[in-house]
């Protein structure tokens, strides 16, 4: 019997096909188009070929902010996955303290970009900031405005604080999934608790942990807002990650054929980056 095909269908998904080509296809060609041209004003635009691609990808002042944001996305990932998930484990699975704990998990989340970096501009301040106060009292001469290491510090900090509660709440759905057999098997063998954590719980959220990984990896290498608001790329380039050196060629110095270059190399970067972490990770799962 020869299967009949409805096309109708195709109508259902119209509007939002529409709404992706708006939103996402049309700007990424305007983009790709910007890329090879050059232009000095009046609409009129010379063509460049992979001039812009050439000269980004020799430049040092692009190479830094890339190694910027590599190890600013490694140190993210070393404490926030594992924080997570012990947090996680820690978290109660019945009663009151169920609601409570995931609706304080879940605040920080809540907060807009640009206002935790608010948040944490003043935060830090030693006259008026709670963790600058703190820091300047101890006999620490805290300053993430002057002091590279400490706006390093105050970043990293604030992202922990911002997005830990993501990779606790994707942690803690893989654990409540977990049948309560799988606990009560364990307890008769006699398995310790870290036996528990590395047979039973860890297979369990390794779905959840490579959303996490993959997200926060994303998330972290794409960060714009808070940093910027914080330091504002400094002091001098030191938190200048490629996302707001990539606004300062756009927007500071006008230079679109650049910017436009820089924007494509940077989707691909963390295109092929996010590629790597999915295919090692399932790889590894698919060992075990």
């Amino acid at each position: 019997m020869e299967k009949t095909w409805n096309n109708k269908a195709w109508f259902m998904v119209l509007p939002v096909l529409l709404l992706v080509a708006f939103s996402a296809v049309i700007p990424l060609m305007t983009v790709v188009n910007y890329s090879v041209q050059d232009t000095f004003g009046n609409n009129q635009f010379f063509w460049a070929g992979t001039e812009w691609f050439t000269e980004i990808l020799q430049s040092e002042r692009f190479h830094s902010a890339l190694i910027r944001n590599l190890v600013f996305s490694l140190i993210i990932l070393a404490i926030e996955v594992p924080l997570g998930i012990i947090i996680a484990l820690n978290m109660p699975r019945k009663g009151l303290g169920v609601p409570v704990c995931l609706v304080l998990m879940a605040l920080p989340l809540l907060i807009p970009w640009n206002v935790v970096g608010t948040i944490w501009q003043v935060f830090g301040r030693v006259d008026i900031g709670l963790l600058g106060h703190t820091l300047e009292s101890l006999g620490i001469n805290y300053n993430y405005v002057q002091n590279p290491m400490h706006a390093w510090f105050t970043v990293i900090l604030m992202d922990v604080w911002h997005w830990t509660s993501l990779v606790v709440l994707l942690c803690y759905a893989g654990l409540v999934s977990i049948p309560d057999a799988f606990y009560q098997a364990a307890k008769i063998d006699g398995a310790s608790r870290w036996a528990v954590f590395r047979y039973i719980q860890l297979p369990k959220m390794n779905r959840v942990l490579l959303i996490a990984v993959l997200l926060r990896f994303m998330d972290s290498f794409m960060i714009y807002t808070e940093p910027f608001v914080v330091t504002g790329g400094g002091p001098g380039n030191s938190t200048t990650f490629l996302s707001i050196d990539l606004v300062k060629v756009a927007i500071g110095q006008f230079d679109l054929g650049p910017a436009a270059a820089m924007s494509i190399v940077y989707f691909l970067i963390i295109l092929l980056l996010s590629w790597v972490f999915y295919t090692v990770m399932t790889n590894y799962d698919a060992e075990r």
